[in-house]
Parts: C-alpha cells; sequence; structure tokens
C-alpha cells in the first residue's frame, strides 16, 4: 500500500462500502456461529446514512459507519479492514473520521459492540479512549458481546 490513505465520507448504499460490508459479512457469519441471524438482523436492520471508506489507490480497504441514537448518541456499526490492509492502523483512521463526523452533528456521546474474541479490535477502541461498559440492549445477554462507551466532547 504505497498510495496515499483517503477518508471518504459516503452512506451504506455506496456500492464500494455495500462490497466491503459482504466481506464483513462473510467474516462474521463464521465469528458468531449459531448467533448469525440475530447479529446479522441488527447490522442491516437500518440504512446508515454516516459511513467511512478508506481508500488506498483506487482500491477501498476499510470501512465504517455510524447510527444516531436518542440521546445524543451514536452506535459504531460496520468497522471493517480487508486482512491484507491491517497493521498499519485504518481502523484507527475510520474510527477518528466517524468520531469527528458524529461531533460536528452535535453528538456527544458514542458506544459500540464487538465480539469478545476480537481482541484487535478491543485493542483499538481501548487505545482511542474507550471504556468497558455494561452491555446495552439488545445485547445484554449475549456473553460473546463486550461493549464500549465514549464521550465525544472531551476528545480533541
Amino acid at each position: 500500500m504505497s498510495d496515499a490513505l483517503r477518508i471518504l465520507r459516503t452512506g451504506s448504499g455506496d456500492a464500494i462500502f455495500l462490497a466491503l460490508e459482504a466481506d464483513l459479512d462473510a467474516f462474521l457469519t463464521i465469528l458468531n456461529g449459531e448467533k448469525d441471524d440475530f447479529f446479522s438482523a441488527l447490522n442491516h436492520a437500518v440504512p446508515l446514512q454516516h459511513a467511512v471508506l478508506a481508500v488506498t489507490g483506487e482500491q477501498a480497504v476499510g470501512c465504517g459507519a455510524f447510527k444516531p441514537l436518542p440521546k445524543g448518541e451514536v452506535e459504531i456499526k460496520r468497522m471493517f479492514v480487508l486482512p491484507e490492509a491491517r497493521g498499519v492502523r485504518i481502523a484507527e483512521r475510520v474510527l477518528n473520521e466517524l468520531l469527528a463526523w458524529a461531533r460536528e452533528l452535535g453528538y456527544s456521546r458514542a458506544i459500540l459492540e464487538t465480539h469478545v474474541d476480537l481482541t484487535a479490535a478491543r485493542r483499538l477502541y481501548e487505545r482511542n479512549g474507550f471504556e468497558v461498559i455494561p452491555n446495552y440492549p439488545p445485547y445484554e445477554d449475549i456473553k460473546t458481546s463486550v461493549c464500549y462507551g465514549w464521550n465525544i466532547k472531551t476528545r480533541i
């Protein structure tokens, strides 16, 4: 990846975002096992107006999105980086762009859910100031879920 990384704002209807999301879904189907129908329904229930693509050269290598929630919160969703592009902090750039966008729109808090076994993702969130919070609905009774929260307004 010698080309400069560009971060582009888009929506979940973008064809390039949808292609990366298909790769993410294939990965999650294996990870989630018998609970995949539960998680899949949550991930595709609402179109996301706020999505980000990480692009190097002509190839999209990562994505993420957020969903507005009540009380000035957003939920970070659909974070993914292609396996061959990992290890160079692309996910961090995507996450930071999502948080900056949410801040610009006046949101005050970000929450997210990830799988307990996704240690690289968990390190990413913790390295960027997210703290473990009690699992929020609908993840309260899902033992493989770990939820995080972060106050957008206290960040830079």
